[in-house]
């Protein structure tokens, strides 16, 4: 087996920042906690990103476009909205049902943009703002560009995002 490239390792690097990400955010994430569960040193680490603040941008921008591709595939697969939200809304779950640590990854940058605003530092609402909207721009798209279907599936899938942030399964008060 060969070496692994640097893409690989900040590929690696990435996932193991959204994993520890998603469980305790920006600030209270470690770099040390990230290089111990991807298996490198925290210098290595600063050779493949410049500072802890690069890392969160990787993962959040690497989660929200996993979200948005879990999207675009389901709605590629079937023509026609009403077909086309059923589609991405199975996707959805199946995407936070095997990977909670994605949506999770998103909430915690939703979160960190108050905070690094307030600090004066804009790239990470940037960040977070560009990729909420290309998620829309799928989802809308995929729906005939009819904004009030988006904005229903978004209110359903923000119900779901809120109940998977408190553990609770899916369906819970129904």
């Amino acid at each position: 087996m060969g070496r692994i490239s640097a893409q690989e390792r900040r590929e690696s690097v990435t996932r193991a920042a959204i994993a520890e990400f998603a469980i305790a955010g920006h600030y209270g994430t470690s770099t040390a906690a990230i290089a111990k569960r991807v298996g490198v040193t925290q210098p290595y680490l600063y050779r493949l990103f410049p500072d802890k603040k690069a890392i969160f941008v990787a993962a959040l921008m690497r989660s929200v476009k996993d979200t948005r591709l879990a999207f675009e595939t389901a709605a590629d697969r079937l023509e026609g909205g009403g077909q086309a939200l059923q589609t991405m809304a199975n996707a959805y779950a199946q995407l936070i049902s095997t990977r909670p640590e994605t949506l999770l990854m998103q909430m915690q940058g939703y979160v960190a943009v108050a905070a690094a605003e307030a600090q004066g530092d804009d790239l990470i609402g940037e960040v977070a703002r560009a990729g909420w909207m290309r998620i829309w721009e799928t989802v809308h798209l995929s729906l005939g560009a009819d904004a009030n279907k988006a904005t229903s599936f978004f209110a359903c899938g923000m119900l779901r995002n809120a109940l998977t942030a408190i553990r609770l399964p899916p369906d819970a008060g129904r």
